[in-house]
Order: structure tokens, then sequence, then C-alpha cells
């Protein structure tokens, strides 16, 4: 009898444009797996991502601002499901392959360190080996996880994961849809957390924007969506000159006025001495990490293992380790 994954692979050859990435055309798995009667590759590796330990730790990371106290500034998690979410809608608009895009989106991030890109460029100079969170996303999924067994996720998602920001582009549709997504969905929650923050004012975005992209968030968004779906795939993703002038003058804008301001990111300077004190300790007392990662610092370098696990600890996991090492405690006294 015909499967469900047979039906549903049937039904992505007749709706998805020609250059669409079809599940029954992926490239495959570091190891071979019996397929799955209800689900194809992508719908499999969606599915690992989600349930997998770094995808719940995202909760607890740092998206822009650090350790922020109200409960609607955005996580690395809530990110990532804006991300889906961008990605999702591009995908399906353009006949690609929301499967398979969903994968990529969801898993992009699960190598990000905690504190953000602070915590990423901390680590970069105090590794041998440098650090881009890119790349140990993709080290995550196919080692770090399931206890060091890794999610044997397609190509088509690996190489969607590791090229999604930047260098070398996704070789997939799909891939391309989540880097744009991933910058559609930063530039624009991080513009809505900064004036609820109060370090930024509406006003103050370029005019341009304003004029071109419009006003507010959900009028940003529609506008570069439907302007790159309006463009279509045949010589790929991209916008109309005037809305990827606007698209780039707001990139311009909010690298000046909220990724780099010292005012804005003053908190982040203790980031440094922060996980260089934590590098510090383990590479010194590798004993006191978990037992697997003590197993990779045998098998490739205690520096290795001390990366790969400060770089997944969530922020509030760092500091109570960070607590638990170096600050004083105070005395309970004895009876």
């Amino acid at each position: 009898m015909e499967s469900v994954r047979e039906r549903i692979q049937q039904m992505e050859a007749q709706l998805l444009c020609p250059q669409a990435c079809q599940s029954q055309q992926t490239r495959g798995r570091q190891r071979a797996e019996t397929e799955c009667d209800l689900r194809t590759c992508f719908q499999r590796d969606r599915d690992r991502i989600l349930h997998c330990k770094s995808f719940r730790r995202l909760k607890q990371k740092t998206q822009v601002f650090l350790s922020p106290q109200g409960d609607h500034y955005r996580t690395r998690l809530t990110h990532t499901l804006e991300v889906s979410q961008i990605a999702r809608t591009l995908a399906r608009a353009l006949r690609l392959n929301e499967d398979l895009t969903e994968a990529i989106a969801l898993g992009h991030d699960l190598g990000h360190t905690p504190f953000g890109h602070a915590g990423e460029r901390a680590l970069n100079r105090l590794s041998p080996h440098g650090f881009r969170h890119s790349h140990q996303s993709l080290r995550v999924v196919d080692h770090l996880e399931r206890d060091m067994q890794g999610l044997n996720l397609t190509w088509e998602v690996r190489n969607g994961i590791v090229c999604h920001t930047k260098g070398a582009w996704p070789q997939t549709l799909e891939g391309c849809v989540v880097r744009y997504a991933d910058r559609i969905a930063y530039l624009n929650h991080d513009i809505e957390d900064a004036i609820a923050a109060g370090v930024l004012q509406a006003e103050q975005i370029p005019l341009q924007v304003r004029q071109v992209l419009g006003t507010n968030k959900s009028q940003r968004i529609t506008t570069l969506l439907r302007d790159m779906v309006e463009q279509g795939v045949e010589q790929g993703l991209h916008f109309s000159p005037p809305v990827q002038q606007a698209y780039q003058t707001l990139y311009d804008f909010m690298y000046r006025a909220i990724y780099v301001d010292p005012s804005v990111k003053w908190e982040e300077t203790k980031v440094e001495g922060f996980l260089e004190a934590l590098y510090s300790y383990y590479l010194e007392n590798p004993q006191a990490m978990p037992a697997h990662f003590l197993q990779i610092g045998y098998q490739q370098g205690m520096d290795r293992a001390v990366t790969d696990y400060i770089s997944g600890m969530s922020d509030d996991f760092a500091v109570r380790v960070y607590e638990d090492l170096f600050v004083p405690k105070h005395w309970a006294g004895i009876g």
C-alpha cells in the first residue's frame, strides 16, 4: 500500500515550483536510515530539532538585550519562532518546500552562545579554533545532541543551517529563504524591543525606510515579503531596487543605533571577562564538566570540549555556574 510519506512526495512533485527541493531528491543523511511511513525526511528533521535539548535552551539565551527584566523582550527562542513563521510564509508563497524551510529555521541558532553576539565574540577570541555560531549550530546537530550521537539530519538542512548568515549562500532556495527571514525578523523585532527599552524612538528610523517599507513592524515585514514574492525565484531570491535600498538603509541604521552603540550595549563589556573566567576554569579543571564533554576533551582537545560546554549554556545557567565558582557565599553557620 502507498504510504502517507509517498503521497506527500507526490503532492510535492505536483505543487512545488521547479526550483524547489523535493524531499525525495534529498542528498541523504550521513548515516542511512529506514524511511518513515508518515513523514518525509525534512519533516523528521524538523521534529528532531524541535524536540532536542539545545532547542529548549534557546528560551534562556539572549537575543539582543542581556537578561531583560520584562516578559515581552525577545529571547533566542522567540527569535527562532519568528524566523520560522516568516520563512514558512515566504516558502509557501513561492511554492518552495515548507518542511525543509521550517527545519532549517528552527535549527539555525542552536549553536548560539549565552549572552548573544557578545558571547560569540568572547568565545571566538578565547578558542584557538575560533567560534562562529553558524558552525557551532552544525556541530550541535552533527555531534553534540543525543549524547554525542547527533541528530543525523539531511544534507539540505545541514547546509541551510551552516550557511544561514555570513559567507557562502545555501545551495537550496529554502536555505536562502531562511537567511533572508533571519535578518527580516531580527531587524524588525529588535526595533520593537529597542523602542520598549527606551533606547530608540520610532521617529529616528530613516524617512526613506518609513516611506518605502512602512511605519510599523507589520507593515515593514509585509512589504518585504510581498516584494520578494513578486520578484519570483527564476533569478534567485531578491528584492526590487527601491525595497532593497530601503532594506539596506534599515540594516545600516540598526547597526549604528543598536548593535554597536556603546550606550546601548554597555553591559556586554562584562561578558568578555565573565566567559574568560569560565573558560580558564574548565581548562584547568576539565573533570568539573559533564562526562561526555570530558570525553570530547580526550578525543579532540580540552579547548574544543570547553568551547562546546560553555557555548551550550543558557544565560541563567552560566550566571549560576559563575556564582558557584567565583562569588563568595554567605556564612550560614553550623547549627
